[in-house]
């Protein structure tokens, strides 16, 4: 969990701001990712609009640090490249933005003020309900649905129309009359708590982790590659809006009204409100009636109701201008803590963890919370053995909020912050500007050892089979102090291990040999630079192309990678100083990683310019042909269009895709006919699977 901490904007400096704003980009592009593209969230909402308000106000007083993408101006995308997500990606007709977010009613009374300032005319107020899920854009051609679009990136979203389909209350075909020729309507695809609930207890019994809340889950769900799951997951949608300009009606709820008329999903839960008393009944009436509903929500949408005022109040470049969330408060209880512990992370920080009396909030049983750091404890004023206040926010990650004062036990003691690292023992440093104490000693804490190696190992980074356990187990036992240690690993090191059988060993080394495989951008990942997540490694390994020429790389060279700031810059700057750093990647290139983005030559160019859709199965893995497509110079689609060229259709192709294909007139091929389209020697490609998710866990357990 990341830490909120202000400094005055009266006594800093620019070069202070510079740093700040640099590092507060770095975290909420970060965290913006996570949630958005990988749905694990590491903060809550609360903290993470918390951070983009202090951002907002550092470029408003330092406005020549603010640039043009930053968070502050953008909306949050859940795009990724297609290759990833295996979906196209179409422009909306009208950019999707989000909404701006507030946890006051004072603010909400100021929003108010604003915009009765800016129209001077009376109007009222549509107020909803503001659903925790996923954003969605649905577009109906004469009166058929035709295509449904992710928020994506504001400006184009990933085409999951198949996806769309399988949700039970989304029509493909409109209603009665009345509708336009072709219009856009917006909403959010959520899982209701039912199905949340039994999807997690599948996934918990077929040993896959666990949904952090409905919210993730059913964003997780839009995005999968088989429309038939998705129709299992349960999900359920509901539409609240149609960009102005597209009806005719004088208001919001009158075209509201219309879609529902249509056939269309749309809440029930909405009243119209004259003034802020009435808003202020309405969200004192939701923030507790909510929890009976069926659904997640967390908290209150005002929408000015007049169409016409809507269009004159406009948009600023990343939301409405007649629009506004209030969000409630989280979920909230009160529970003794029973002690402190003081994590060790693989950075080296040191993290206080409240151990508590467990309590059941937000849907699950909570008897750990983190303390962030010793400054955190310090401005709660905790003392051992006191009452806090425990809040969920998001439904994430568990944090402490408050003291129960009036519960403290007499002559109740302030913890104290360990001195020295309470795994190695070497003296904790606090860097100038960090907020967190940190252990120095990188190369001889266990914790850091091991928590690289873990790190080195994961799905998004190596993909190597191998869990916590088990890379203690190798660390213990001498084998593995740095991750180049695993690819010296033989078998009848392993077999002799208390817990490791010939198979488990077969199945481990057999994973390392094929994380050799990995992209270079994915190891670059893997090697745990601070500050580089997933996105940062991408783009440096893309501009860089190769690890010697990032070794090379001056301050000035990374500052001119997108998306790299000071911060991050210094951070990968500094790593590549380090000896120990460079030996190690040394040790990594010997072992046969992949430390370049150089391509492979095109197998061949039989099918340049060419867009196929696949459906069904092959004799192949789906990937191996999606890989065979693009060897051979061919771009991969995941829904028919009239811009596509070829449906490859194998064994139980889609009934969907075949229908829309002999729609439009695509010609629909199966494999050997796809074969017989390629030269020789270029009807195979290198293998592009993986590691199937069942297979991701601990190898002792065997």
């Amino acid at each position: 969990m990341c830490a909120i901490f202000f400094v005055s904007l009266s006594i800093m400096n620019r070069t202070d701001a510079h740093t700040r704003i640099e590092e507060l980009k770095a975290i909420l592009l970060e965290n913006s990712r996570k949630y958005y593209v990988e749905n694990a969230p590491t903060m809550s909402d609360y903290e993470y609009d918390q951070l983009m308000h202090e951002l907002e106000s550092l470029e408003a007083k330092f406005p020549e640090f603010a640039t043009a993408d930053s968070p502050t101006r953008r909306v949050g995308s859940d795009l990724a490249s297609q290759a990833e997500s295996g979906f196209a990606k179409y422009p909306h007709k009208y950019p999707m933005l989000s909404l701006t977010n507030t946890y006051s009613i004072s603010e909400v009374e100021e929003f108010a003020e604003r915009a009765s300032k800016a129209l001077d005319r009376p109007f009222t107020w549509c107020c909803e309900l503001k659903f925790d899920g996923t954003a969605i854009c649905l577009t109906y051609r004469n009166g058929h649905l035709f295509r449904a679009l992710t928020r994506g990136d504001g400006v184009k979203g990933d085409d999951v129309t198949e996806n769309a389909k399988r949700i039970s209350n989304i029509p493909h075909q409109l209603k009665g009359s009345g509708w336009p020729e072709e219009f856009e309507i917006r909403g959010e695809v959520l899982m209701p708590f039912e199905s949340f609930d039994r999807l997690n207890h599948e996934r918990e019994l077929a040993e896959e982790p666990l949904f952090a809340n409905p919210r993730n889950a059913a964003s997780g769900s839009l995005k999968l590659q088989d429309p038939e799951e998705v129709g299992r997951r349960g999900l359920i949608c509901t539409l609240y809006h149609i960009p102005t300009g597209q009806v005719d009606f004088p208001t919001h709820d009158a075209a509201l009204r219309a879609a529902e008329q249509w056939g269309l999903p749309v809440s029930h839960e909405r009243r119209l409100c004259s003034g802020i008393a009435e808003i202020e009944q309405f969200i004192d009436h939701w923030d507790t009636a909510r929890k009976q509903l069926p659904y997640p929500t967390d908290g209150i949408v005002l929408k000015i109701n007049e169409m016409a005022f809507q269009f004159q109040l406009g948009y600023t470049a990343k939301s409405p201008r007649w629009a506004v969330a209030y969000k409630f408060k989280a979920e909230q209880a009160c529970t003794p803590i029973l002690g402190i512990d003081y994590q060790v992370g693989r950075t080296g920080a040191v993290t206080p963890v409240a151990n508590l009396e467990p309590v059941f909030l937000s849907g699950t049983m909570v008897k750990r919370a983190t303390l962030v750091n010793e400054d955190q404890i310090r401005m709660l004023d905790i003392h051992e053995g006191d009452w806090v206040y425990v809040e969920k926010g998001g439904e994430i990650i568990p944090k402490i909020t408050g003291v129960e004062e009036s519960k403290r036990s007499p002559g109740a003691k302030e913890p104290v912050f360990p001195s020295v690292c309470p795994d190695c023992g070497a003296p904790l440093v606090r860097v100038e500007g960090e907020a967190k104490w940190f252990c120095p000693n990188t190369k001889g804490c266990p914790t850091q050892i091991k928590g690289r190696m873990e790190h080195f190992v994961t799905r998004k980074a190596m993909n190597i089979l191998c869990g916590e356990a088990t890379i203690d187990q190798l660390y213990r036992m001498g084998l593995a102090n740095t991750p180049s240690d695993l690819y010296r690993l033989k078998a009848d090191q392993l077999t002799c291990l208390e817990g490791w059988k010939e198979r488990a060993a077969e199945r481990f080394l057999g994973s390392v040999k094929a994380s050799k495989s990995v992209p270079f951008e994915r190891v670059l990942f893997a090697i745990g630079i601070r500050f580089v997540g997933e996105t940062t490694a991408r783009d440096i390994a893309r501009h860089f192309g190769s690890i010697e020429a990032l070794e090379q790389a001056s301050k000035e060279d990374l500052l001119a990678v997108p998306e790299v700031g000071e911060v991050i810059a210094d951070s990968v700057y500094n790593f590549f100083r380090d000896a120990d750093n460079i030996k190690e990647i040394e040790a990594l290139k010997a072992s046969g990683l992949n430390f370049s983005t150089e391509k492979a030559e095109a197998a061949s160019e039989a099918l340049k310019g060419k867009s196929i859709v696949i459906s069904g199965n092959f004799s192949i893995s789906r990937d191996d042909m999606k890989a065979l497509i693009e060897a051979n110079g061919g771009r991969n689609s995941s829904s028919v269009s009239s811009k596509t060229d070829y449906l490859l259709a194998g064994t139980k192709p889609g009934p969907e895709k075949l229908k829309k294909a002999a729609e439009l007139g695509i010609p629909v091929i199966g494999e050997e006919e796809f074969m017989a389209m390629l030269p020789e020697k270029a009807a195979s490609a290198p293998s592009a699977q993986e590691i199937p998710v069942e297979e991701e866990n601990d190898l002792t357990l065997f």
